[in-house]
């Protein structure tokens, strides 16, 4: 076996390493679009039955089995097409789509997290409904999400709107995302120890300043009680923040490498309005 091992190791060159990558790029692809489809029982079927009859071509000379293999394995490439119809039309319209081809600029993630997030905030505001939004830093935050409920979904308004609404279990709690995803919901989160002039800041106002004091995380609290929108960063908190200012808050925050006062940012929002 190690001689075998060898002998194949002393033959790879670049062609054959080219070789590989291909026909390892096909069948990655094949997968990826029968992934999560109704193709993958049948194609495992069809993989079994293929790995039997090899098996026992391998271990005895048996005529008859081999003339009804030869006979079926054409049968099965014709039936393939058929089979698999809707996955190789799938296939086909990817390969037509020329803005795909061509890589047509798209949103990036952040620009889709903070659109999200910003939409979510203003329509949670004008229900009335209180919402705690964490945004993961550079700090992990795996003992906050066990805490609550794991969801590992893709980031919408629809989905936030759902579980700040009053009448779901999750509402109560924190929610944590990370790279454009919702991670948990229902999540508890550390109350800060800071004594807070306004009283109409209560407990989301508490966990969000909290989480920041301990993380770098962006906190986002809706007030359920007032409607404003205020955001929490590295133990500071700015409040009656507007839909355009909470995009460009999110935006600096996210995209920069140092930490930033976010008191002296709303200001200077503010203050590049008042010039414009």
């Amino acid at each position: 076996m190690f001689q075998t091992a060898f002998w194949l190791v002393q033959r790879i060159n670049s062609l054959a390493l080219l070789d590989i990558v291909l026909v390892a790029t096909v069948f990655f692809g094949v997968l990826s679009l029968v992934r999560a489809t109704q193709a993958i029982p049948l194609l495992r079927g069809m993989l079994l039955i293929t790995a039997i009859s090899v098996m026992l071509g391998g271990l005895a000379q048996l005529p008859t089995f081999g003339m009804v293999i030869k006979t079926i394995v054409p049968a099965l490439l014709v039936a393939i097409p058929v089979i698999f119809q809707p996955e190789l039309r799938r296939a086909l319209e990817r390969l037509g789509r020329i803005s795909d081809l061509l890589g047509s600029p798209r949103h990036t993630e952040l620009e889709d997290e903070v659109s999200t997030i910003s939409k979510t905030a203003q329509k949670l505001s004008q229900l009335g409904h209180g919402a705690l939004i964490i945004l993961q830093g550079n700090t992990g935050l795996q003992n906050l999400v066990d805490t609550g409920t794991p969801l590992n979904a893709k980031l919408t308004v629809e989905l936030l709107l759902t579980i700040f609404h009053p009448n779901t279990p999750l509402h109560d709690g924190g929610v944590i995302i990370a790279h454009n995803q919702i991670i948990a919901a229902g999540c508890v989160l550390p109350l800060t120890h800071a004594h807070l002039d306004d009283h109409r800041m209560g407990l989301r106002h508490r966990a969000g300043l909290g989480v920041s004091e301990a993380t770098d995380a962006i906190a986002i609290i809706v007030s359920e009680e007032t409607g404003s929108i205020s955001v929490a960063h590295e133990g500071r908190i700015t409040r009656n923040i507007s839909l355009d200012d909470l995009q460009k808050m999110i935006f600096a925050l996210r995209q920069s490498s140092h930490p930033i006062d976010i008191h002296q940012l709303f200001s200077s929002l503010q203050k590049n309005r008042q010039d414009d």
